[in-house]
C-alpha cells in the first residue's frame, strides 16, 4: 500500500471531489477526527422520520365508565401522512419498522368540583390495550387532572397505534380539557439506530 502525503486535495475540474470507487471501503483510523463543523452535510446521519404530532384544540366530551378512543383532529406535522385525523390511528408506513418514541398528554375535566374519581390513559397497539398510566382519586375526588404517557416501542410496518381514555366521573360525562398552554396531544417519531 502506498501512502500519499498532502495537506489539501482539490478537484481537478469543477467543484465535486470523489474518493474511492463504488464498492470500496474508506476507513478512518482510530484516534482520527473529522471536522465537519463548517461543512454542509448531506447523506450522513439520519432523520427521525416518519414523525407526527396531532392535537385536540377544543374541549371534547366523552362517556364516563368506558374506554373512549381519542381522535386528535388536527396535526402540527406528519412527515409520512401516517396519522389519520378521522380515526385517530397512526400506522407505521411500509419499510419504516423499528423503534419509535411515542408520547401523549391527556387532560380530563369532570366539569364540577370533586367528581373525578379515576383516570386511565391507554396506548392501544393493533386494537388492544398495550400500555397505560392511571391515577385513583376515589377517596378524594378532584375536578381536573392530566396524565402523560411516554414509551419506546419496537413497531413493524402496518402496526397501528391509538390513544384511549377511561374516566370515572361521579355525576356525569367528563371532557378532555384544552387551553393554549395545556393541549391534548399524541405523537411519535422513529429513532435513528
Amino acid at each position: 500500500m502506498a501512502t500519499l502525503f498532502v495537506d489539501k486535495i482539490d478537484p481537478q475540474s469543477g467543484t465535486s471531489l470523489e474518493i474511492g470507487t463504488s464498492g470500496d471501503t474508506i476507513t478512518i483510523p482510530s484516534g482520527a477526527t473529522i471536522n465537519l463543523s463548517n461543512a454542509t452535510q448531506t447523506g450522513v446521519g439520519g432523520t427521525n422520520t416518519p414523525n407526527f404530532r396531532a392535537k385536540i384544540t377544543t374541549d371534547t366530551d366523552f362517556t364516563t365508565g368506558q374506554y373512549n378512543a381519542v381522535t386528535f383532529p388536527s396535526e402540527d406535522y406528519d412527515t409520512a401522512s401516517a396519522y389519520d385525523t378521522s380515526t385517530g390511528k397512526f400506522t407505521v408506513p411500509s419499510g419504516q419498522g423499528g423503534k419509535y418514541f411515542i408520547y401523549s398528554q391527556l387532560i380530563t375535566n369532570a366539569k364540577a368540583s370533586s367528581e373525578l374519581e379515576f383516570m386511565s390513559m391507554n396506548l392501544y397497539k393493533n386494537g388492544s390495550n398495550y400500555r397505560s398510566v392511571q391515577c385513583y382519586f376515589v377517596s378524594n375526588p378532584i375536578r381536573r387532572f392530566g396524565l402523560n404517557l411516554v414509551t419506546i416501542e419496537n413497531l413493524s410496518a402496518g402496526d397501528y397505534l391509538q390513544m384511549y381514555v377511561y374516566v370515572d366521573d361521579a355525576s356525569g360525562n367528563p371532557d378532555l380539557y384544552n387551553d393554549s398552554t395545556n393541549p391534548n396531544f399524541f405523537g411519535a417519531y422513529k429513532i435513528i439506530e
